[in-house]
């Protein structure tokens, strides 16, 4: 068993201070005795356009932001995964991303997010991630680390269980869903989506989330939180936004095999198709 820490933050433009709050973050995580700090979507910055977006995008390897992380998780030989932003070869947008940086301070795994944010909500949001970020094309493996084997999903990733169900065939025992909901939609499904994900997979569901408001266009739901596989929340951060915050859960994989040994889900392949 291993304790591991939810982060949640109000990132904006500034990447200076979106480091500081992380590192605040980092602090807390480290003091409450946890493996291992999940952070949320875009945790590097939150834009008001596309092209302060394009403006702001760097490689890892020159994001101050990325490379002061990598500087924490090494020197508190804490595991951090976090969701970034860099720059596509191919075209003028950029990518959503999540990186696994290990203890030792390195990238050990990237995943791009698959499924783009494209909503017109009445009386809400209207959001067009597609017109600014390079969707993903691949579902990337569970990876080992000390406490389970992790899987990555990014927030809009949430509202389809085909992903989940394929991550938890490959192995996973926890899958993080680090997000920046809206409140509309946030109020209405995000609780709802995460216990359902961690019901159908029978694993560990981490979700770290954004909060509060980042600019004048968007404001983010916050309620980060970890869920066990039988669908009960166990840690939660709430909606508070005062200062950067933390909730701990212990990953027990010794209920994640009892919940799926007492419940097997037993997939009629031979009926519909495995994903």
């Amino acid at each position: 068993m291993a304790l591991v820490a939810v982060g949640q933050l109000t990132s904006t433009a500034s990447m200076a201070n979106n480091l500081r709050q992380c590192q605040i973050l980092v602090k807390k995580a480290v003091n409450a005795g946890a493996k291992a700090l999940f952070l949320p979507e875009a945790t590097d910055y939150i834009s008001s356009s596309a092209e302060e977006s394009l403006s702001l995008v760097k490689p890892v390897h020159e994001s101050e932001f990325v490379l002061g992380l990598q500087e924490e998780a090494r020197r508190e030989k804490l595991p951090i995964h976090v969701g970034v932003h860099e720059p596509s070869q191919t075209s003028q947008r950029v990518k959503n991303t999540v990186l696994w940086i290990n203890e030792q301070g390195e990238i050990a795994h990237r995943y791009q997010k698959i499924h783009l944010f494209d909503v017109d909500i009445k009386g809400g949001p209207v959001i067009k991630e597609s017109q600014s970020v390079e969707p993903g094309m691949k579902i990337e493996p569970p990876f080992e680390t000390s406490f389970g084997k992790v899987a990555s999903t990014i927030c809009f990733d949430l509202r389809f269980p085909e992903i989940g169900i394929s991550l938890r065939r490959q192995g996973a025992e926890i899958i993080t869903y680090p997000s920046a909901f809206t409140v509309p939609t946030g109020q209405a499904h995000w609780e709802i989506l995460l216990r359902a994900r961690a019901i159908e997979t029978q694993s560990y569901v981490i979700a770290a989330a954004q909060v509060g408001r980042h600019n004048e266009k968007r404001v983010s739901y916050g309620h980060s939180m970890i869920i066990d596989p039988w669908g009960r929340i166990v840690a939660s951060v709430g909606d508070k936004e005062d200062e950067p915050d933390i909730a701990t859960a212990t990953i027990d994989l010794d209920l994640v095999k009892k919940v799926r040994a007492e419940v097997p889900l037993r997939r009629r392949t031979d009926v519909y198709p495995e994903v």
